[in-house]
């Protein structure tokens, strides 16, 4: 892990109000922070420059460091389980689904408790496995059967004290030809351990110190983890596979039902005695169970066949670092990107935050609504070899050096896969998220002078342009926006949604609309924007979950039977497939998909359209039908590429709006979006389909929007200092889009 990181508890705050910063520095050492209200943070010493207002502050200064660690891996925690009952034996009992049977040693559960003592189930290189340990010794017994990969198994260890033995078993679900995956085993126990008061792990082994963090993290599917005493270990697995029992079941110890509680973090024991417990490091829930028919879909109709959890030795959550700093907002910060510089002798780091309008302040006529969701799905996104490819123009040019495929202890992102091979469908804020960091080398581009920027740096862009004009704005954030909805952009006559605004939740999409209905006017400078759907958790809002059903552009799909969210049961995908496209809310929605190259726009006819007369105010002579427009870029080397949004009326675009410019990407690198597909052809030319539109169109409240449909688009912002004809085209979108007369509906 890189010497020294840090992390904040919110994107935002108003003046007045506090951010709590967790911060690791390798050996304890001390750091440096600083703060400074970021303009631009572009590091290309060929682009705009890396600007950046130093924002004095009392915390500024030197500060203690504290080596702080992560933990991978994802449990369930059972501080109480009272195995006191059990003197007559005891049967522990679960409904596995392992995805690395192979492996190596994976605790399906253990418990610990006075003196050393321990058991568990776990599954190894031979097996299926029960362990027992105490003051006289270990015992282990081993099944010595296979384990099939992604298939069901009803698994036990049994302890009888009458006859001294520890017994394993395991028993598929279903045949598997050519694979002796069925058998039991029994060894002579070494000592009598005596069940008392302990704690328990489900999915993990759990630690001897009672505050450390589980080892041996299991991979795969758990259902139904059962105890029972004076019961035989076949008549605990026929209970194991008939209805779940109930508190008043003779001999029931514990059972957890993971078909209860979906939606949060508990893990509830339905059992006599209570010993529920709390899911840690966001594994997956609702996940299909053994009994899962496929009558039903939604697993909110039926939980039952949903009481399963998905485990995975990479799972991360809240790492639960101890807060380094909290610093107050000052009264007298403007709105704006910032960030707190950290340096120590190790390393250094910086880590933005988003500082609001106080509720009482004036408001600007312009809000930057940047897509910090979006960065939250994409944080941490490990791509092999980014780090040693990028490393050396990133030292050339004093940027931050930090890359995911250099710290796999900080988790992955949503576009990465687990190490069983299952996509990763949580995504932590609770985290260092290195690469959404300003002055932050990202990617190479292809463009000679090229930036390669992306995420808060290119939507500093925006930050920077308008500084430059003259128009005054503030910045929130879309957690903001999910939080407050609407409200949160009354006070503003214009919203500006940043260069990739791709994942939204519903109370996001509602909050636009609702700007839009009260004649609100919005511009969208990006591509492939209000793309996918996302839910957060209510327990732990700093926890993301996706489903990627059906299809669209993925890298990995849900399984069958997946496809709603655990968080709150609504459906995951895209929102095209939702009901609320893209092209309905801005004019155009994700068409095609390319490497990082830009082209230019070639200026329609609809230029001159009298309905935006408002785009050629002092343009006129070159503002024309059949130019160029943003032949030239810092993102790629155009304004158009990387992914690209059309116009189409069958997707919900409104009928009246202009295409004032578009282009047309003939590259083969460059291919349309798999929901377009219905057969082995493309259902349209691939200029239909390969191809960026900006749209206009007015809505019935007087307001209005202007969308790009281009990723690359903010790269062709800064050329010629914000002075070439697209962006001056730009600035007078801006000026019209925040002057009070309506527009005609």
């Amino acid at each position: 892990m890189h010497p020294l990181l840090g992390y904040v508890d919110r994107w935002s705050a108003k003046p007045g109000e506090s951010i709590r910063l967790m911060v690791s520095s390798a050996g304890d050492a001390p750091f440096e922070a600083r703060f400074a209200r970021i303009i631009c943070g572009d590091p290309n010493p060929r682009g705009p420059g890396y600007r950046e207002i130093a924002m004095p502050h009392p915390l500024a200064g030197t500060h203690p460091g504290l080596d702080q660690k992560t933990h991978l891996g994802s449990w369930a925690r059972l501080p109480l389980l009272d195995l006191s009952g059990c003197a007559r034996g005891l049967v522990l009992c679960a409904t596995i689904w392992p995805t690395t049977p192979a492996r190596g040693r994976q605790a399906i559960a253990s418990w610990r408790g006075a003196g050393g003592a321990m058991l568990s189930l776990e599954i190894d290189a031979d097996g299926v496995v029960a362990r027992v340990e105490d003051k006289g010794g270990a015992t282990r017994v081993a099944t010595g059967k296979v384990l099939v990969e992604r298939a069901w198994y009803d698994v036990f260890l049994a302890i009888d004290p009458v006859a001294g033995t520890l017994s394993v078993g395991q028993r598929p679900r279903e045949a598997h030809p050519g694979f002796a995956d069925s058998g039991s085993a029994s060894t002579a126990l070494r000592g009598a351990p005596a069940p008392g008061v302990g704690r328990a792990t489900i999915a993990a082994l759990a630690a001897a110190d009672p505050a450390g963090k589980p080892s041996h993290h299991y991979n795969g599917k758990v259902e139904r983890p059962c105890i029972w005493t004076g019961l035989g270990a076949e008549d605990a697995m026929a209970a194991q596979r008939g209805a779940t029992p109930r508190g008043t079941a003779p001999g029931l110890v514990a059972c957890w039902d993971f078909s209860i509680g979906i939606p949060t973090l508990d893990v509830a024991d339905i059992g006599p005695h209570g010993f529920s417990g709390t899911a840690e490091n966001l594994p997956t829930r609702a996940m299909t169970g053994s009994n899962w028919s496929g009558a039903e879909h939604r697993w909110a109709h039926a939980p039952s066949e949903w009481g399963a959890i998905h485990f995975h030795d990479d799972d991360i959550g809240d790492v639960g670092w101890a807060p380094a700093l909290e610093f107050r907002i000052p009264e007298d910060w403007p709105s704006g990107i910032y960030a707190v510089h950290l340096k120590s002798a190790n390393g250094f780091d910086n880590v933005p935050f988003v500082v609001r309008p106080a509720d009482a302040a004036p408001k600007a006529k312009v809000a930057i609504l940047l897509p910090t969701v979006t960065y939250h799905v994409y944080g941490n996104f490990v791509r092999p070899g980014w780090g040693r490819n990028n490393r050396a123009r990133a030292l050339e040019w004093g940027a931050i050096t930090h890359t995911p495929d250099e710290n796999p202890e900080l988790g992955l992102s949503p576009y990465n896969f687990h190490s069983d091979g299952s996509g990763v469908s949580m995504a932590s804020m609770a985290r260092p998220m290195i690469d959404k960091r300003v002055n932050h080398f990202e990617m190479m581009d292809p463009a000679e002078y090229g930036s390669g920027a992306y995420w808060v740096n290119v939507d500093s862009y925006v930050v920077d342009w308008l500084t430059r004009k003259g128009i005054p704005h503030d910045v929130v954030t879309d957690h903001d926006l999910h939080a407050e909805g609407a409200a949160l952009l009354e006070p503003y006559s214009l919203v500006i949604c940043c260069q990739h605004p791709e994942y939204h939740t519903t109370e996001m999409l509602d909050g636009l609309e609702g700007h839009l209905a009260r004649g609100g006017r919005l511009m969208y400078l990006g591509g492939n924007g209000f793309y996918w759907k996302t839910v957060f958790n209510k327990q732990a809002p700093w926890a993301l979950e996706i489903r990627r059903a059906e299809n669209g552009i993925r890298t990995w799909a849900t399984e069958v039977g997946e496809s709603y969210h655990a968080f709150d049961g609504s459906y995951g995908g895209l929102w095209r497939k939702i009901g609320r496209p893209a092209q309905k809310l801005v004019g155009n929605g994700f068409s095609a998909q390319g490497i990082y190259l830009g082209f230019p726009y070639t200026v329609a006819d609809a230029v001159a359209d009298p309905r935006v007369a408002f785009l050629r105010e002092g343009l006129e002579a070159e503002l024309r039908p059949g130019a160029q427009i943003g032949e030239r870029g810092f993102m790629g080397g155009g304004a158009a590429g990387h992914e690209l949004d059309r116009w189409d009326p069958r997707l919900g675009s409104p009928r009246h709006a202009l295409i004032v410019a578009s282009a047309v990407v003939d590259h083969p690198q460059f291919k349309p979006v798999n929901e377009d597909r219905l057969g082995f052809l493309w259902p349209a030319p691939l200029e239909d389909l390969i191809r960026s539109d900006m749209v206009f169109f007015e809505t019935p409240a007087g307001g209005a929007v202007f969308s790009v449909g281009s990723m690359n688009f903010v790269g062709a912002l800064p050329i010629d200092g914000y002075d070439n004809l697209l962006t001056r085209m730009m600035t007078n979108v801006v000026r019209r889009f925040i002057d009070p007369a309506p527009f005609a509906p």
